[in-house]
This record gives structure tokens, sequence and C-alpha cells, in this order.
């Protein structure tokens, strides 16, 4: 489901032969498939089958029918936590690489009360796989604290940079603000809308423009209006990357006041893009922001994040697209990943061998 794991595996495929399996979520495909559906995808060979986290009889099954799927493999490569369920049993027979994004790990409470309970028993599945990578250090941790001393790497999430950066626009016109993400409170929107009235009440000519969508887009519009700051809000909704390209190019600062992320994508994608960045600070994203072209505000507070937005306009304006995108430099380009994983897969044979 995730962009992110399509964009590695395209990665991966330059040089391994890659399967890929999906555990596709019941309410995402047809009940009447077969129980193993393979697809083209885009010329990935993709072989789906149902299983949801929450049904352990859905689980059993799927480990079953793995099974002929694995046994041509010379190393499996899961990704997500709950593909570890399907290898809560036995293990494969071959070296086992996990890659782990999920941010309940780092942020527990924004679990639903169900997955918190059960998060202590969930834990030890990380101690299973030959190696686990996670895309920062903020993630890192809790993974070897799990591990117990087994190998965790950092490999990061792929942010291609655009063939070419849009110039930034000249100081002194509207601040246009631009937000990626979805509509859900961790994201928290509705302090986005807050502050966009703080920065007009300040006297800025202010605009924000979301890319997503998501369970608070009515309660954001609505905010709005009782705000008086519709007229200077666009939600976009959902948009492909050429869409994010254009929001970004069309923008001065990207603003997401996030709870917590773990790496916070979006971001690191304006970086890349020659645009500064004012961001929650909860999550990997303090890993590289570099302070001469962003903030990270440690409090959900409009005054704060108004402060930052000032500041930071402040203090880039003479910072040309460029200059700002090399602060990132090719840390997330592709190549970077995939040289990553070719160390990682050669450390899970040499663990496994071990």
């Amino acid at each position: 489901m995730g962009t992110f794991v399509e964009k590695d595996v395209r990665v991966l495929a330059r040089d391994h032969d890659v399967e890929v399996v999906h555990l596709v979520a019941p309410h995402l495909t047809d009940p009447r498939e077969a129980d193993v559906d393979t697809i083209d995808h885009d010329g990935l060979r993709v072989h789906r089958i149902v299983m949801s986290p929450q049904r352990p009889l859905q689980i059993r099954r799927a480990r079953r029918l793995l099974e002929p799927l694995l046994a041509s493999a010379d190393l499996v490569h899961t990704m997500a936590f709950p593909t570890l369920l399907a290898f809560a049993r036995s293990r494969p027979g071959v070296p086992w690489v996990h890659t782990e994004h999920w941010s309940g790990l780092t942020t527990p409470a924004t679990l639903p009360p169900t997955w918190r309970l059960a998060l202590p028993a969930l834990r030890p599945l990380l101690g299973q796989p030959d190696v686990v990578t996670a895309v920062c250090d903020y993630l890192a941790r809790p993974i070897r604290a799990a591990r117990q001393g087994k190998p965790t790497e950092i490999v990061p999430c792929i942010v291609p940079a655009p063939a070419a950066l849009a110039p930034r626009r000249p100081v002194g016109r509207a601040l246009e603000l631009v937000s990626v993400g979805g509509l859900i409170d961790r994201k928290d929107p509705l302090l986005a809308v807050r502050t966009l009235a703080e920065l007009v009440a300040r006297g800025h000519d202010a605009r924000l423009t979301w890319a997503g969508t998501g369970p608070l887009r009515d309660d954001v519009a609505a905010l709005a209006v009782d705000l008086a700051v519709a007229d200077r809000l666009t939600l976009l909704g959902t948009v492909d990357a050429d869409g994010v390209r254009a929001a970004l190019d069309a923008a001065d600062l990207f603003f997401l006041p996030t709870k917590a992320d773990n790496f916070c994508v979006s971001a690191a994608e304006a970086l890349v893009h020659g645009r500064p960045v004012v961001v929650g600070s909860t999550g990997g994203q303090g890993e590289y922001i570099d302070a001469s072209v962003g903030e990270l505000v440690g409090r959900q507070n409009v005054k704060a994040y108004a402060d930052a937005v000032e500041w930071v306009v402040a203090t880039t304006s003479e910072l040309s697209a460029e200059e700002v995108a090399a602060t990132i430099g090719d840390r997330f380009s592709p190549e970077t990943v995939r040289r990553g994983y070719l160390d990682v897969y050669d450390l899970a044979r040499a663990e496994r061998a071990g």
C-alpha cells in the first residue's frame, strides 16, 4: 500500500529477481479471488494473499499459502510490521531481512487501545529476522531494544530529487505555505489552519495549500470558515507525484505541524525540491533538517508555529532552491538506498551462515 514499498522494490529489482507477495487487507480486494491471485503490476510480478492482521485464522492460512512461493527463494525480505505475523510460528529457511516503518513502535500513544495492549506481545517478533532495517535512528532505537543485539541497520526512504529545481520566489509577495499529508489527527491540520489565521492576524498575506485527504477534511474546512480564512485555504485532496511536485514548486515554505512521524517523507521531499520547512519535532526528521533551512517545533501551539514560520521565512530569504536542496545532497537517492540494501543482504547471508 505504501509508495515507499514500491520504490524500494523497484530499486531491489535492479540487482535481484524480485517477486512480491502482497498480504492484502480483506476490504481492499474481492473476496471471490483465488487463494493466490497473481497479477502484473507495471512489470512486477505480484502475488496477492488476503490477510487481516486481526484474524488469526487468516494469518495461519496466509503462512500456508506462502510456502510454495518461498520454496525457490534465496532470500526473504518482509516489509511493514503485519508481515511478521505470517512468520511468527516459523522462520523462512533462507536469509531474512525485514524493513520496518511502523510509527506505533516510536509513538505507542497514537495507537488504538487494542494495539497498545497487544504491543508488548508483538515486539518480540522483531527479533526473528536476521537483519532489520529502519529508515532513521529514531525508529531504529526501539527496534534495537527489541532485538537485543541482533543487527539493525539504517536504510533511508527513497526521496528522489527532481530533474530541475523551480526557483524560489522573491520575498515580499504573498506567503505561500504547502502541507502534504493525510487530514488526520496525527498531522494536526486543525492546528495548521489556526496557524494560518494567526499569520494573517499578524499582517501576512498568507495562504495554505494542503495536498492529501482524510477524515478531518470537513472539520478543517469548517474551522477555516469560522476563522475567516476559507478563501486562503486550498484543499487539493489526493494528488499524484506530479501534483505534489507542482504544489511544492509553487510554495515558499513547507509547513506541517505533525505530532509524530518516523521519517516525514513529505518534509524531505520539500527540501530536495529546494523549499525550507517548518515541522513538528517528534520523529526522525530532526536527523536531516539542517537548522539553516528549517525549524523543528516542539509544542503543538499556534504561537510557536507562527513564530517558526516567520523565523524561517526571514532567515532563508536569500537562499536559492539549489542551496536549500544541497543540505540533503544524495543521502536519500535511489542509488544510496540500493547500496544500503546490497550491504544488508550480504549481512543477512553472513548472519544466517553463522
